[in-house]
């Protein structure tokens, strides 16, 4: 059998024309999810020295937090229930990082009884961690078991994400060592809270 030169060169156009048309395929969300950090908070991150994003990226999730001004409140609940070297020591999780903005939301006595009480504290705070990385594609629509135990979801697109329909991601996809950090405006409370 013999393959004329218009069969090898129809050939050859359909080859070329595979992968073009296998990008249409592609799901469209991943083309609009950010590929880095993201959203209004991620300006008043440190450009440089501690608890900028390079920095950050080198240091496990509590040790770079510690660092970065916002969420100084979340380093002294997580030093408060013990949770430090938990988070430090995990491998590939996510941290909703509520900001000091978030904690201020919350009631000073309500705040105070929190911080006092460390089953409830490391309740609260590990509602925050889900065991995987999540990439940014995955909170257009996601529902994630956190550390622990319950559900959290997420919505949004581009970079607008909310997360249990209320708390948005005011700085997003920030690496870490062994994390994924997403900064939330809100303090997430587990539903049997």
């Amino acid at each position: 059998m013999t393959i004329t030169r218009l069969q090898r060169t129809a050939a050859a156009a359909a080859a070329l024309a595979l992968p073009a048309s296998l990008a249409f395929l592609a799901p469209q969300a991943q083309a609009q999810a950010p590929a880095e950090p993201f959203g209004p908070a991620c300006s008043s991150v440190p450009k440089t020295g501690s608890g900028s994003l390079d920095v950050m990226a080198k240091a496990p999730v509590a040790t770079a937090a510690a660092g970065n001004p916002q969420l100084s409140t979340l380093v002294a609940a997580l030093k408060k229930a013990g949770l430090v070297d938990t988070l430090n020591n995990k491998e590939n999780i996510t941290v909703f990082a509520p900001t000091n903005a978030a904690f201020n939301k919350i009631p000073k006595a309500d705040l105070t009884a929190l911080l006092a009480n460390k089953a409830q504290l490391t309740k609260v705070l590990t509602y925050h961690v889900v065991g995987k990385k999540i990439t940014t594609a995955q909170l257009l629509n996601g529902s994630f078991t956190t550390l622990e135990g319950q559900k959290l979801t997420t919505k949004g697109s581009g970079s607008t994400y909310t997360v249990n329909g209320t708390s948005k991601i005011v700085c997003g996809n920030v690496q870490t060592a062994n994390a994924t950090v997403e900064l939330v405006d809100t303090v997430l409370m587990p539903p049997s809270s």
